[in-house]
This record gives structure tokens, sequence and C-alpha cells, in this order.
């Protein structure tokens, strides 16, 4: 049996949900449990990743953040997954866009992760690993988006370890690939998905333009991607 707490979550046995909503910033963990779920009980406060569960129309759901980084998401959803018994986890977090036909706020779902991370490593493959998304999820989330008019953008993101790159002809190559949009957790969320036998899912908002320079402020980035939360929130009633 698995001692709880964790060494990085301090919820006790029972109290997470079954599905998790993931995003980076602790802060907007918070504005969810605040504006969106009723019944909402603080379950971790742990080098001040607040945690959440609560219910949205009646149904129980978890929101706690990953923090930024392969690193970080590999521990918190590596936890969630083996430790809590969680069994869907819901990335919602903000991206670089990288297509041209994306504009900001617009809503990007990865269907694959390419990543530039050493995280895959540790499995010791003779080859490349290739992290994509739970198809259940993706499913339901083109089902939702559908039902409730969301537009979504399905494609492949990359899961970058580096914010600041010193080349910068590095994403135009990413680009040529087809590659939709940048971020740096989702090939973690991935693996750590796939390697437990769990589902997982990437839901990205806009929120600037690697190659134009638009780009939104971290107030927008924390409260102002109302339909990325929506959208998750509703793929959480039908899993």
């Amino acid at each position: 049996m698995t001692v709880l707490p964790t060494p990085h979550l301090s919820a006790k046995q029972g109290e997470v949900a079954k599905t998790v909503l993931m995003p980076g910033d602790p802060l907007r963990a918070k504005y969810i449990s605040e504006n969106f779920l009723t019944d909402s009980k603080c379950i971790n406060q742990v080098r001040n990743m607040l945690g959440y569960t609560g219910k949205y129309k009646g149904q129980e759901v978890s929101v706690m953040p990953s923090g930024m980084g392969t690193a970080s998401m590999g521990i918190y959803s590596y936890e969630l997954f083996n430790f809590y018994g969680v069994e869907n986890i819901i990335r919602i977090g903000s991206a670089g866009a990288i297509s041209d036909n994306l504009k900001l706020r617009d809503i990007v779902v990865g269907l694959g992760a390419c990543t530039d991370s050493n995280f895959s490593y540790q499995y010791n493959l003779d080859g490349i690993f290739a992290p994509v998304c739970s198809y259940k999820l993706l499913k339901k989330a083109s089902e939702v988006s559908d039902k409730i008019n969301i537009k979504i953008n399905i494609g492949n993101i990359l899961s970058s370890d580096v914010f600041y790159n010193e080349g910068h002809e590095v994403m135009t190559k990413w680009k040529n690939m087809g590659v939709l949009a940048v971020e740096m957790e989702a090939a973690a969320l991935y693996m750590n998905a796939a390697r437990s036998g769990k589902n997982a899912l990437c839901i990205c908002t806009i929120s600037d333009h690697i190659f134009s320079g638009e780009s939104c402020s971290s107030k927008e980035r924390e409260i102002s991607f109302a339909d990325m939360m929506k959208l998750a929130l509703e793929i959480s009633l039908e899993i």
C-alpha cells in the first residue's frame, strides 16, 4: 500500500478525484476552483502548489497545478497516477503558436507531443518513443467542442525544455514539420500516462505567437482562458 501523503502532495486518501485538471500556474488552479467549482476544498499547499477538489455540475473533479517544465510535470502527474489512483489528467495551459494559422486565444489540442527533452531515456528503449494523447479523451474533446461550439485545433505540439532558445531558427524547423505550437509539459504527461496505463490530454490556449511577437499579459493568461477551462470541465463530465 502506498503511504500518503507523498513528498510533494499533502492530499489524503480519497481527497483527489479520478479526473484532474492540471494548469501550470497555481493561481489558475485557484481561479478555476473559485469560479467554476462548488463545494471546493483545498487539498494541497505544499510549495504553494495550490490544489483543490470540488464539484462541477454535481460531478467531482480536482484541479492541481503542474508547475513549469517536464521535470515538474513528471513529478506531479506520476504521483497522481500512481499514488492517488487518478485515471484522467487534462492539462490546461498556455502555448506559443508556431503555425501561421493560429492566433491569440485559439485553442490547441495536442494529438502528439514532440519533444527535445530527455525524459524518455529513463525507459531504456531501443528507439524513440512517440508521446501521444489518450484517444478516449481526444474523442471526447472533439465531441464536446462541437456540442458547446468551441473551436479547437488538433495536431502535434512541441514540449520543449528551453524557454529562451539560443538558436532563432529552431522553431522554424518545427514549424516546417507541421507542429502547431510549443509548450513545456505535455510530453512528460503523455509518457507518464502511457507507462501507468492511464489517460492524458493536453489542451492549450495560445498566449503568444513565436513569429509575430503578439502576446497576452500574465494576468490574461491567469484568468482569461475561460473557453479552455469550460471545455476541459465539460469533458470531465463525459468520462
